[in-house]
């Protein structure tokens, strides 16, 4: 209320022409975007390889993928924005979200979301390790969280959950919502990133939530082969496909293109 909410503060002297997007597409899905990027699997190989024989470090392609977009977003803030009530908001962290198994082996187990806060200043060994924290702290038979806990007590009482969304979907319209919930749930983050190749399946472009305020959604599919040509010849190469969606009401498509071009540098470098 007021201009501000526990993640974010309200951007004022934007442009008439942002200004107005919300107001035709009052819904994130309303303003979807879908984009496919090819990362060159084999540049981050190498990288992985080096970093394991020259200093020790495990890094995994995901973990890459999250750093790129760490730092991408440390040059282009506009992207770490949201729309709320049809006002833009600058968001006051750098976070992502992913889903994993309780069990790798396991399926039957469950899933949990990793939700994890970064600093715009962390290395790839900083998003690594923070990564890493967060899978440890959700696997395995791990006590029930907070947000269990919640949806547990909301299903306990028939229609419960109907009227309880509801409200907090009106008080967080309003930047009302308890603070708590905003950093529990995972719908309050800057990006969602799903690796389906975990699981065997292709890339998607998944859709947006209407609920909180994601505003980027990455997911990495399982590997292409893709002949490219090169010094003349003909050879198969490989890629990590990824499917974005992206909201387009946060920023202009020049912030989008900056930001995604130096995403894709970060990448390769």
């Amino acid at each position: 209320m007021f201009g501000r909410r526990p993640d974010g503060r309200r951007v004022e002297g934007i442009d008439p022409v942002m200004k107005i997007t919300p107001y035709v597409m009052p819904m994130r899905c309303d303003a979807q975007v879908f984009l496919k990027h090819r990362a060159d699997m084999e540049v981050m190989s190498r990288y992985i390889r080096r970093q394991k024989q020259e200093k020790g470090e495990k890094i995994s392609y995901m973990q890459i993928i999250v750093a790129a977009y760490v730092r991408a977003v440390s040059h282009n803030p506009e992207i770490n924005r949201f729309i709320m009530n049809k006002q833009l908001f600058a968001r006051n962290n750098c976070s992502a979200a992913f889903t994993i198994l309780r069990d790798p082996a396991d399926a039957d187990k469950g899933e949990a979301v990793v939700k994890i806060k970064f600093d715009p200043t962390d290395t790839i060994y900083d998003v690594r390790d923070r990564m890493e924290a967060g899978v440890a702290a959700n696997r395995g038979d791990q006590p029930a969280g907070f947000v269990e806990k919640l949806l547990n007590f909301l299903f306990a009482v028939p229609g419960l959950a109907t009227v309880i969304v509801g409200l907090v979907r009106f008080l967080d319209r309003y930047g009302l919502a308890p603070a708590i919930l905003m950093e529990e749930l995972p719908f309050y983050v800057g990006m969602y990133i799903t690796n389906t190749a975990s699981i065997g399946l292709h890339d998607v472009n998944h859709h947006i939530y209407n609920w909180g305020n994601v505003g980027l959604f990455l997911g990495m599919g399982t590997t292409e082969r893709v002949a490219v040509v090169e010094n003349g010849e003909t050879r198969m190469k490989r890629y990590i496909p990824i499917g974005i969606t992206a909201d387009e009401r946060v920023c202009s498509g020049a912030h989008y293109a900056r930001f995604f071009t130096d995403w894709k540098r970060y990448l390769t470098s």
